[in-house]
């Protein structure tokens, strides 16, 4: 976490590679708009595209977004997927598979050193790395997350933590037992040495993190860093539909494009960096 009394913010997008309509709408909201970082599902159907799309952006910073459950695995592994080689939706299930089964566990393992050398094998650079539905808060997945990646180079792990004030939040007992979960994996990323933001913001908002939503929030945001996430898309497709219903894609995108948005960080005093200036 950074000392420093500025505010500070980096603005990204998860689940670059999950569809064409996601990838499309982090383009533009790169290349016309604030967006500044990505994470690759390196197994989603559309891993490949946006892949090639990054390569034709310098400038855009691309992480993985580690899958360890509701998604496509790499290696189809019996132990902790169904025949199709997905995760299940089930988060306690998992949760409690992943501590407490030693062949999930050394599933969970091959599976997220996969998705690791499969990052790598893109020839893209490792900017961070984070989880699908913040699952690398379990303690398992965040280890095995941070045992990988500090062999491929990794420097930065999300820390999902969203206080309650900015987003006009009462705090709750799921927001404290959160906190704990949160407190285990900072743990584990500063005894790593790796960097991670103070604040993170798309938690109670996500699938709303519309223009009105942002220009409510920069104002709001904290002395320190800000990790901002989106999930921008063009449009909804089948399977959005069925794992993101109510998600609004297209008001998200609209908010990273919104020159209001934009103009709202430099009034308030806010900077737009990179994980790498941590």
């Amino acid at each position: 976490m950074t000392s420093s009394s500025l505010r500070r913010a980096i603005v990204s997008a998860d689940d670059f590679g999950m569809s064409f309509e996601v990838n499309e709408a982090i383009e533009q909201a790169h290349r016309n708009g604030i967006l500044s970082t990505a994470s690759l599902m390196v197994a989603g159907d559309a891993a490949e595209d946006a892949i090639r799309r990054a390569k034709t952006m310098p400038d855009l910073r691309v992480g993985l977004h580690v899958v360890a459950i509701e998604g496509k695995s790499v290696l189809d592994l019996p132990a902790i997927t169904d025949e199709q080689g997905w995760f299940g939706r089930n988060q306690l299930r998992l949760g409690v598979e992943y501590f407490f089964s030693p062949q999930a566990r050394s599933a969970l393992r091959r599976e997220i050193e996969a998705q690791f050398r499969n990052f790598v094998a893109s020839g893209l650079a490792l900017d961070h790395a984070n989880a699908h539905k913040h699952m690398h808060l379990h303690p398992t997945v965040g280890r095995f997350l941070i045992e990988s990646g500090l062999e491929h180079g990794l420097r930065a792990v999300r820390s999902p933590f969203e206080p309650p004030e900015p987003v006009e939040a009462n705090d709750t007992l799921g927001d404290r037992a959160l906190r704990h979960w949160i407190g285990v994996l900072r743990h584990q990323i500063r005894k790593a040495g790796l960097k991670t933001n103070d604040w993170c913001f798309g938690l109670r908002w996500s699938g709303h993190m519309t223009p009105d939503h942002i220009r409510s929030l920069v104002p709001r945001l904290p002395t320190g860093t800000s990790e901002i996430y989106f999930h921008p898309a063009t449009a909804q497709d089948a399977m959005m539909k069925r794992f993101m219903p109510g998600y609004e894609q297209e008001g998200e995108l609209a908010a990273l494009l919104d020159p209001a948005v934009r103009e709202a960080f430099d009034r308030y005093g806010v900077a737009r960096i990179g994980w790498a200036d941590l």
